[in-house]
């Protein structure tokens, strides 16, 4: 059975049946004596607007109709078929765009449904991600700018601490992300970490000297088991010159002047035995 033989047999039981054999309004006659819509009819018997009707006409996806002697648009089963089919393929996923380049070939029908596959699989596999993410952040309370794998180490963390890696986490890419929450999970030494973060402002230079060389230290095994943070700016999503200008200034505001001039002082001994 063909596909018309067997929508004249559904048909042929329905109601509509005897609307559309007996000429009735829901499809007035044009004035050749056959059957016609005009646009809010068409728009209505396919789900949609007479906006969006006017719309595909205007950008040439759906042909316009003859008009009868009164002017009035006659809008026939080819234009309904075409409206819902549009539709169709809108509730898809597919652009208008594509739905006209569709009308060229099979060859881009193929290509567009192959494009729009890869692009579902994509947002998919996105969804499944933030979701995966969002369950961690709801069962740790992360902060929701910063990334969810930083659920063990943020809690108790200080609002600027906080601040500095939302900056990080907007430059840097995961793995390197992954390693900065592993270094912060598993200091290489957590008592000059402590000494560090309390250094007071007033420092005196012998106490930043010393604490420079032992910092100075923890720099070198960092760098030996992340090579990249040697050079975190080549880590940058967004390219060194942009990963420098955005980490710097967060760097620069955390941190107190003795800090400061501890740090400068634990990279420049870094250097001078590298």
């Amino acid at each position: 059975m063909n596909a018309s033989t067997a929508i004249a047999m559904i048909y042929a039981g329905s109601p509509a049946a005897g609307v559309a054999t007996s000429g009735c309004s829901a499809r007035p006659k044009s004035e050749g004596g056959d059957m016609a819509w005009s646009t809010r009819q068409l728009a209505e018997l396919a789900g949609t607007t007479v906006k969006a009707v006017r719309y595909y006409h205007r950008i040439g996806l759906l042909e316009l109709p003859d008009r009868a002697l009164n002017g009035y648009k006659q809008y026939r089963t080819a234009h309904l078929a075409r409206l819902l089919r549009i539709k169709r393929l809108t509730e898809l996923g597919f652009s208008l765009g594509q739905i006209k380049a569709m009308e060229d070939s099979d060859a881009e029908s193929a290509e567009a449904i192959d494009v729009l596959d890869a692009e579902l699989a994509a947002t998919i596999e996105r969804l499944q991600r933030i979701r995966s993410e969002l369950a961690v952040i709801r069962e740790h309370r992360v902060p929701p700018e910063l990334p969810a794998s930083f659920g063990a180490v943020v809690a108790g963390l200080p609002e600027n601490d906080r601040a500095m890696l939302t900056v990080f986490a907007g430059t840097l890419g995961q793995d390197e992300l992954d390693d900065l929450r592993r270094l912060m999970e598993d200091p290489i030494d957590s008592a000059v970490d402590e000494q560090f973060d309390h250094l007071p402002a007033d420092a005196d230079d012998a106490t930043i000297e010393v604490l420079a060389g032992r910092l100075a230290e923890s720099i070198r095994q960092s760098h030996a088991r992340f090579p990249w943070m040697a050079n975190p700016g080549s880590a940058g999503t967004r390219g060194t010159a942009l990963t420098e200008a955005a980490v710097g200034p967060a760097i620069v505001e955390r941190l107190n002047s003795a800090q400061l001039k501890t740090l400068v002082r634990a990279h420049a001994l870094v250097e001078e035995n590298s």
